[in-house]
């Protein structure tokens, strides 16, 4: 592994503990660096201003950023990984699977009630590093064309964040966009067929609907592809795309986050009984987990925005991993801890060398 490819201003910028984010779009043929200049935190309400933003699940109005103009950009070439990822395996703590299957249980619960059709639940797991090095980092997330999007995020009163996503949030040029229903979750292996049973189609079709109704309100035409198997590192998801255009001079980028997120994939349907349950059993704050971050252009002219899953936050040599799942009527709680376990991989892996 090459650990010279991450620039020496990059190292220096993290050492005097300045804000920068590192970021790859899917596909892309580099990696993006923005090195902001101070370390002021800087927050963005109308969405208009050319920046890298990060925004809470909890996100209603306003979320931080670092603005391209109080910043230096770099094009960075991908690391050259030799060695293959391999999958980590980490003890199965018994009271946190005790208290994950208990949750699960309790959104059925609710389910079951009529009070919601999905709840989308989550834990998060805490692992202590021997060691932490940004250059490692760097060199693992970033290994070349990937079609998720992956990002290297600090701030001083944020610290690390990092992860690779599968999931658009949105993605606008003008007055066209691109968004997607992803839900459904199961192990990919390319030896192996993928096969869909009824709860993950019925999960997914709840995401297509919810996100299609919430942007009627902001569109003029929408258009939706079949559904598809879609693979993002060692799992498969169900995917359906849905483009279209907005409604002219009166969408702005703000009033079409604010009409997708937080989306079924990540929370639940009905959005407020999903969001309740949520912010009373979860007992942890998500911060950053299932919000949403990306780059940004001037006067909405574009974005590309996705949903901050498969991350993690890096803290004093401690690495806290966030994972969870869509809970339907269908689901069954045993199997829900594994489809934990099998998403930790992704961190896990980018982790490994470290651990």
């Amino acid at each position: 592994m090459d650990k010279k490819i991450l620039p020496k201003q990059i190292l220096e910028h993290y050492a005097k503990q300045l804000p920068f984010v590192l970021y790859a779009l899917p596909e892309s043929e580099h990696v993006v660096a923005v090195l902001q200049k101070d370390d002021q935190l800087h927050t963005i309400e109308e969405f208009t201003v050319s920046s890298f933003v990060l925004a809470p699940f909890t996100f209603e109005h306003r979320a931080i950023c670092i603005p391209e103009a109080e910043s230096t950009l770099l094009k960075l070439p991908f690391s050259e990984m030799t060695e293959p990822f391999k999958r980590v395996n980490i003890d199965d703590a018994t009271d946190e699977k005790e208290a994950y299957i208990e949750l699960v249980k309790k959104a059925l619960s609710e389910i079951r009630r009529k009070n919601a059709e999905k709840i989308v639940v989550s834990r998060k797991v805490e692992i202590a590093l021997k060691h932490l090095e940004v250059e490692e980092l760097f060199a693992r997330l970033f290994t070349a064309k990937d079609q998720s999007f992956r990002y290297l995020w600090y701030h001083p009163t944020t610290g690390i964040w990092c992860g690779a996503t599968p999931e658009v949030l949105v993605t606008t040029r003008e007055d066209s966009f691109v968004t997607m229903a992803l839900a459904g979750t199961q192990p990919y292996s390319k030896n192996l067929p993928v096969y869909w049973g009824d709860k993950e189609i019925t999960e997914q079709q709840f995401v297509t609907d919810a996100i299609t109704n919430n942007l009627q309100k902001v569109t003029s035409v929408m258009k939706l592809s079949k559904t598809y198997t879609h693979i993002a590192g060692n799992v498969a998801h169900l995917r359906t795309d849905i483009t279209g255009m907005l409604k002219t001079g009166r969408t702005t980028l703000q009033s079409l986050i604010q009409a997708l997120h937080p989306t079924p994939a990540v929370c639940g349907t009905p959005t407020k009984a999903a969001k309740r349950f949520i912010r009373e059993q979860e007992e942890y704050d998500r911060a950053y987990y299932t919000g949403f971050l990306g780059p940004i252009c001037d006067d909405n002219k574009c974005s590309n925005l996705f949903v901050n899953l498969r991350c993690m936050k890096i803290e004093n040599e401690t690495a806290t991993i966030f994972v969870g799942g869509g809970i339907t009527i269908d689901s069954d709680p045993s199997d829900e801890w594994e489809e934990t376990q099998n998403k930790m991989q992704t961190m896990l892996q980018v982790l490994q060398p470290m651990l």
